[in-house]
């Protein structure tokens, strides 16, 4: 096990506010698991200021914690033409918000501003499409709290699997009704174009 230098803990403890932990996100490098799949700590994706969207998710939900938040993550599926998504959402006066790194111009931070989670989803549903403009997303997860694991899970040397494994376990809902699937629109030129903005 690892243990967070001082200068880490003052960083942490900076971030106090979800809108600071997404511009702290949004610095990180994207990690394109180019070496192969991983599923960092957080206490190494700070060390390796690179991650991708689980992983950000993850180290969200870890420093949200901190500041009196639970740490939760939402997994976001997808047909198997595309890539899921995690979230890490928050709930401030009654309404949820979400941190979220991706590497598309999108799927960014949410305001809480959604009364429930299905709301929240719902808010990324129209930007979640294919280079066709097939929208894609089909189910979320119910929020995945991270206490549920053994303490240490942050600090950890080893790829934290079991947590993937459990998104993947967790009751998952229905995003479209079945009648809609064949009717949906699919985004237009524009939204493709701008669609394929991305940060790195």
């Amino acid at each position: 096990m690892l243990y967070f230098t001082k200068k880490e803990k003052v960083l942490i403890k900076k971030l106090n506010t979800p809108a600071k932990i997404q511009d702290f996100l949004n610095k990180l490098k994207f990690n394109f698991e180019e070496d192969g799949e991983t599923l960092k700590s957080p206490i190494l994706i700070l060390r390796e200021r690179r991650a991708h969207c689980l992983e950000a998710a993850i180290l969200g939900a870890y420093i949200l914690s901190r500041h009196d938040f639970p740490p939760l993550v939402v997994h976001l599926e997808t047909t198997k033409h595309d890539i899921d998504h995690c979230i890490a959402p928050f709930k401030i006066n009654d309404h949820w918000g979400a941190l979220s790194k991706t590497n598309h111009a999108v799927l960014r931070y949410r305001e809480p501003v959604y009364k429930n989670i299905r709301e929240l989803v719902m808010s990324y549903f129209h930007e979640y499409f294919l280079d066709n403009g097939a929208k894609t997303l089909r189910r979320y997860s119910r929020p995945l709290n991270l206490n549920v694991f053994e303490d240490g899970w942050p600090t950890h040397r080893q790829d934290l699997w079991g947590i993937d494994e459990e998104l993947d376990k967790i009751k998952h809902y229905e995003i479209v009704p079945q009648k809609a699937l064949k009717n949906l629109r699919k985004a237009d030129n524009i939204e493709i174009k701008a669609g394929k903005v991305k940060a790195d």
